[in-house]
């Protein structure tokens, strides 16, 4: 489009380039033409970003020179063709303009300042240095020999990690809207515009947030007052949050929340087409709510259950209707996090599947379907990462080097760091659970426990493993480290009592490789449809680093050979919980990668 003498859109047009956002740099002189269209710093700014902007933005900045109805689109622009070529309107080539440019000083300052902009904003991301190299050699030398660079350097990165990484995932998203048995059946979804959401604290707030700013309606039942009014506050501050941030406007706003009800019993119930439980990981309790649910509700309303660990079969074995009940596992803040696993037994109807997954279509979240089991899909392959956190810190490691290193990896942050943020109880709860139905491989760490019991909860208290003080980073507190060595003392599993010695790299194996072995087993269970569901269900879901491209690919560019034998030699220097499963050792064993599909999956093991 940069290449060509004029440029015409229709109204609410999207221009931009988005090609940083997948590993590469624009191609076709995109680098060069966009700077002496527009100016280089909003030419550095829409490259960095990969964020596009509307036609009317195009028309202020240079981009755009006219925007017509789209009926009038194919007219207008033959005329202004003729007009170029009978002289009423200049003959403009974008590649040899030099009037946005600045001068030569001025455009290095602008560049100076992208490359430090980008050292904080885009780590581990080498293609947006790349293109600034790019952009300057085309300020300096000219837009031909930015051209070749451009293409030069394209050639060079397409291959990278990065790139095939940000690809992965980007084909991964696309994947998950074919589903079998559920979106090849010819079915078509079910309009879902009442939703009721049955408690109001942090997740079911989060989720009726999500609800009522895509106009469904929602109903918010709580079991008191005191609870219902602390509910319908922390969805108004969610809006209003978004409102103070520039991401909502406060008309849109105002409608949201008039999109809202609150109720202390069922009702409303037998007019709602969906009902979302999301109460504590509570069984009798979750028990009790599903069987009052399909007795007010009407027979064709769906079921679905925020638990984010306990098998749905167990949740339902008291209810008839255990074909209409449904995960719908959102992540914290629910309405902010991105990826909605809907969790399947084998006795859900694939409408009810269908439903929900465009649900979470409308509510602007990326559905994927999963098998049920102790955690589903997400949760229970990273139920490992804490643990093989907390292993290391009793074999000596140092907690705050282990937080830094995986940060440094391309984690939000470290495990530690994490189990302050959530709050200690939640990861006591969930282990629980885990232990419980993976005992083989498990490991309890005392650690959690101590913290709580000398008054300690994390971000939630100020105290934790670090410092929280209003208007501060986090700060590592040293007077954790007589707890840790309590615990250390209690577990006793440093060898000869002594810390072990491990590099950099080995503290991020032992913590993720743990990981991508539990990502084996569920895939070697069927508990996803393909590899690729889980490489996009954790990067969206546990913020694993998209530019890895996802748990399992990460693992084949490491290499599976590389991962079974870490993991043979740790578990037979620290126990079971390294223990490689039975598809990891056979793919490494065969060079077959980890994400290649099986060819063929037990029909009694599979979970989908």
């Amino acid at each position: 489009m940069q290449g060509c003498h004029a440029r015409i859109a229709v109204p609410n047009s999207q221009l931009g380039l988005p090609e940083l956002s997948l590993g590469i740099i624009p191609g076709s002189g995109g680098t060069q033409r966009l700077p002496r269209l527009v100016g280089l710093s909003k030419a550095v700014e829409m490259m960095m970003s990969s964020r596009p902007i509307t036609a009317e933005e195009g028309k202020n900045i240079g981009l755009i020179d006219a925007i017509v109805p789209s009926q009038e689109l194919l007219k207008a622009s033959q005329q202004l063709a003729l007009d170029i070529v009978g002289g009423v309107k200049p003959w403009l080539r974008s590649l040899y303009r030099t009037d946005k440019l600045g001068s030569l000083s001025e455009a290095r300052d602008t560049l100076k300042m992208a490359r430090h902009q980008v050292k904080q904003t885009y780590k581990n991301m080498p293609q947006h240095h790349a293109c600034l190299d790019v952009i300057e050699e085309g300020v300096i030398r000219g837009g031909y020999d930015g051209v070749l660079k451009e293409a030069k350097v394209f050639k060079e990165i397409v291959l990278s990690d990065t790139a095939k990484g940000l690809f992965n995932v980007f084909f991964a998203q696309r994947a998950t809207t074919k589903v079998p048995n559920v979106t090849d059946l010819g079915l078509k979804p079910r309009p879902v515009r009442k939703v009721a959401v049955i408690g109001g604290g942090l997740m079911g707030s989060g989720i009726a947030t999500a609800l009522i700013l895509s106009n469904i309606y929602v109903v918010l039942k709580e079991i008191n007052s005191e609870y219902l009014q602390k509910g319908i506050k922390a969805i108004e501050a969610n809006i209003r949050s978004l409102v103070s941030r520039n991401k909502l406007l406060q008309d849109s706003a105002d409608k949201a929340l008039l999109m809202l009800k609150g109720v202390l019993d069922y009702s409303e119930f037998k007019n709602m087409e969906m009902v979302i439980e999301a109460v504590i990981e509570n069984i009798p309790l979750k028990q009790k709510l599903f069987s009052e649910i399909e007795e007010a509700c009407s027979p064709h309303c769906i079921l679905a259950s925020n638990t984010s660990t306990i098998d749905l079969n167990i949740i339902g074995e008291k209810t008839g209707s255990q074909h209409r009940i449904v995960g719908a596992h959102f992540f914290s803040p629910a309405h902010v996090m991105p990826l909605l696993e809907i969790v399947r037994t084998n006795k859900t109807s694939p409408q009810v599947i269908l439903d929900l997954m465009t649900v979470g279509k409308i509510i602007k979240k990326v559905p994927v379907v999963v098998g049920n089991c102790t955690g589903f899909a997400v949760n229970r392959t990273f139920f490992p990462y804490s643990q093989g956190a907390h292993i290391l810190v009793n074999l000596g490691v140092d907690i705050f080097r282990i937080d830094q290193l995986i940060s440094n990896f391309g984690l939000p942050m470290g495990p530690f760091q994490l189990q302050d943020l959530a709050g200690y109880g939640v990861f006591v709860a969930t282990s629980k659970e885990f232990s419980t139905s993976f005992a083989d491989r498990t490991f309890q760490s005392p650690l959690l426990e101590l913290l709580m019991k000398d008054g300690r909860n994390g971000k939630n208290n100020g105290k934790g493993y670090y410092i929280y003080e209003k208007g501060n980073k986090p700060t590592p507190d040293p007077s954790v480290l007589p707890i840790i060595q309590e615990s250390r003392r209690l577990t006793n599993i440093m060898p000869g009592g002594k810390p072990i010695s491990v590099t950099d790299q080995e503290i991020v194996e032992m913590i993720l490789f743990p990981v991508v072995n539990e990502a084996c087993r569920v895939l070697d269970e069927g508990v996803v449809v393909r590899a690729s569901d889980l490489d996009l269900a954790s990067v969206l879901g546990m913020s694993f680093p998209s530019y890895r491209g996802g748990i399992v690919f990460w693992a084949d560019t490491v290499g599976a050979d590389h991962v079974y034998k870490s993991l043979k030699k740790w578990s037979e220097e620290y126990g079971n919980f390294y223990r490689p499963s039975r598809f990891l050792e056979e793919r490494a064993t065969r060079g077959i990668p980890l994400s290649a599909p099986a060819s063929e999956i037990s029909t009694s093991r599979s979970r989908l």
